[in-house]
C-alpha cells in the first residue's frame, strides 16, 4: 500500500543564526524525526560569515584560516562558505519513508534548485564531477566561463537526511576567496544579484517553497512511503 506522506513544517528565521547552534538543533530533530515524535522541517536561514569544511575537505583549499570561523562538519563535500545574503536551505527529511535512496535524493535537491533558479529565467546546470549548480557566464563574452550559484551538501543519520542546499542571492562574493569552493579552483561563484535578478529573499523564498512542491511534493517518487 501506498501511503503519502505529510507535508513537513516550514520554519523561516529571520536573523542570522550561529551555525554550530543550528546544527546542534538538527541533529536534535532528526533524532526526533526517526524517534516518529516530529514530524519532517524545511529551514530557510542565513548564518553569520563561516566557512564549513565537509568530509572530503582538503586543508589545502582552506586559504585564509583567520578570516571567519572554521567549522568541520560531517555533511558530504568540500570547504564551503555561508553568510549573509545566502539563502541556506536544512532540509530534515525522512528518507526511510521516501524510498532509502540517496542518490535519488541528492538528484531531488539539484532538480529542486535548478526549477527554484528557472523561476526567475536561471538555467542552472548540474556538471558532471562537480558538486553543486551551476550557470554558464555568456554575460561576460568568456564562453568557457560557469560560475557555482548554489551548492549541495547531505548527512543522513537512521535514514534522515539533513543539512541541504544553499542558493547565492546576494551575499559578499569576496568572502568565497578564503576557500577554494568546493575544491573547484577553474572557476567562480556567483549570485542571482550577481546575475541581474535583483528579487528579495521572500521572493526566492516563494520559489523554494514551489520548486519544493514539484520535486518532493505529492505525486512525487520522493513523497510515496510503501
Amino acid at each position: 500500500m501506498t501511503e503519502t506522506l505529510a507535508q513537513p513544517e516550514w520554519r523561516i528565521s529571520d536573523r542570522p543564526v550561529d551555525y554550530t547552534a543550528a546544527v546542534a538543533e538538527m541533529e536534535a530533530r532528526v533524532a526526533a524525526i526517526a524517534g516518529g515524535t516530529a514530524p519532517e522541517l524545511i529551514w530557510l536561514l542565513e548564518h553569520p560569515p563561516v566557512y564549513t569544511a565537509g568530509t572530503s575537505a582538503d586543508p589545502r583549499d582552506l586559504l585564509q584560516a583567520d578570516r571567519f570561523p572554521v567549522h568541520s562538519t560531517g555533511r558530504g563535500g568540500q570547504y564551503t562558505y555561508h553568510g549573509p545574503g545566502q539563502r541556506v536551505v536544512y532540509a530534515l527529511l525522512d528518507l526511510g519513508a521516501r524510498g532509502r535512496d540517496l542518490r535519488a535524493y541528492v538528484h531531488g535537491l539539484e532538480t529542486w534548485v535548478i526549477e527554484t533558479l528557472h523561476q526567475f529565467a536561471i538555467d542552472g546546470e548540474r556538471r558532471a564531477g562537480r558538486v553543486g549548480i551551476w550557470v554558464q557566464r555568456s554575460d561576460l563574452n568568456l564562453p568557457q566561463r560557469e560560475d557555482k550559484i548554489a551548492a549541495v551538501g547531505v548527512r543522513v543519520r537512521r535514514w534522515v537526511a539533513y543539512h541541504g542546499i544553499s542558493i547565492n542571492l546576494a551575499p559578499d562574493l569576496t568572502h568565497f576567496a578564503g576557500i577554494v569552493p568546493c575544491g573547484i579552483a577553474e572557476h567562480g561563484v556567483t549570485s542571482l544579484h550577481d546575475l541581474g535578478q535583483l528579487v528579495t529573499m521572500e521572493e526566492l523564498d516563494l520559489a523554494l517553497r514551489a520548486g519544493f512542491e514539484t520535486v518532493f511534493g505529492a505525486g512525487s517518487p520522493l513523497a510515496r512511503r510503501d
